[in-house]
């Protein structure tokens, strides 16, 4: 018999995920789903919420999930437990779409709040590990980095024509890179000869503009850099805002949304943006009576975030730095 191995990989490629969920029990748990229940996994990924999710609402709930990554959304549409799902009844809506969009999308299909929202803003395994994105400074791949290879720009338009201190401000900003100036310096001479195609290259020019104490710390010397190029490509920061704002708008009175961030600076704003929400009056303290007419949006479920064990982190590293933020709208 004669195997078509393209064939077979690019199958497997659609219908298997490598990425461990994180924060699986606690996220759905946090959540509060009841039978019947509508609710948006806003960053599908490889599907473990969303699957959890189902079992939850029952047959007579509403999933709707969104995700940049068309193979994602190709993945989930394979596996054997969404066409169970779907063949008992529950009601399945995936997005080819950012979270971003999630006001708009939901119009569109007469959906004017929903009962809880779930975001993971991490990177997920099967992206990491997809060559063609370049996400990963390990190997060698197009230098990419976009979550939607149909649009948008690439870290190698970032890398070969922001000027130097468009590219400081990412490095120092989304990457908290301190060797950002030896590193953008290096990029400005090189480009001028050669422009960036390939991780590889950037990656060994990372590797000579750092010095020897930095490359023997347990993180890549590549990683802050890599990190602060995919969130300008993705325009993380931006969308993420634009999404809770939304999200909250979106919730009914008692819906729950939950959030879980991987680095500093999401966190950062995810906390802020949240926090903002659940205040009350902000008039003065002298003022004998409240004159701003603001009122809290939303309850703050977690003051403080809800991490990963010990023993999750020692099964999946990658959920080491996780935190979950979650809140109920009033």
């Amino acid at each position: 018999m004669v195997i078509d191995w393209k064939l077979e990989i690019g199958n497997w490629k659609l219908m298997r995920s490598i990425h461990k969920t994180v924060l699986l029990k606690e996220t759905v748990e946090a959540l509060n789903l009841k039978p019947g229940m509508i609710v948006v996994d806003a960053t599908l990924g490889g599907g473990g919420h969303s699957l959890e999710v189902l079992k939850k609402i029952g047959p007579k709930g509403k999933l709707i999930a969104f995700d940049c990554d068309q193979d994602a959304i190709d993945r989930f549409e394979k596996r054997n437990e969404v066409g169970k799902a779907a063949m008992s009844g529950e009601s399945i809506k995936l997005f080819h779409d950012n979270y971003a969009a999630l006001k708009d999308r939901l119009t569109s299909i007469d959906i004017k709040s929903v009962d809880a929202i779930l975001a993971d803003l991490g990177i997920s395994s099967d992206q990491l590990a997809d060559k063609e994105r370049g996400i990963s400074f390990q190997g060698d791949a197009p230098l990419d980095m976009r979550m939607d290879l149909s649009s948008g720009m690439t870290a190698a338009d970032v890398v070969n024509t922001y000027d130097e201190q468009q590219l400081l401000r990412i490095l120092k900003e989304f990457g908290d890179e301190q060797y950002a100036h030896s590193i953008v310096k290096n990029i400005i001479e090189a480009r001028a000869e050669k422009l960036f195609t390939r991780t590889s290259e950037l990656v060994e020019l990372i590797d000579r503009s750092v010095p020897g104490s930095y490359k023997r710390k347990k993180i890549h010397p590549a990683t802050k850099t890599f990190q602060a190029l995919r969130i300008e490509v993705n325009q993380e920061l931006e969308t993420l805002a634009s999404f809770l704002s939304q999200a909250v708008e979106m919730l009914r009175p008692g819906g729950r949304l939950a959030v879980i961030t991987f680095h500093s600076g999401e966190d950062a704003l995810v906390k802020y943006a949240l926090r903002e929400n659940a205040r009350g009056c902000i008039c003065p303290p002298e003022f004998p009576v409240c004159r701003c007419q603001k009122t809290a949006l939303i309850n703050l479920v977690t003051r403080k975030p809800i991490v990963p064990s010990d023993g999750e982190v020692a099964g999946n590293p990658r959920a080491r730095s996780a935190k979950l933020r979650v809140v109920e709208k009033n």
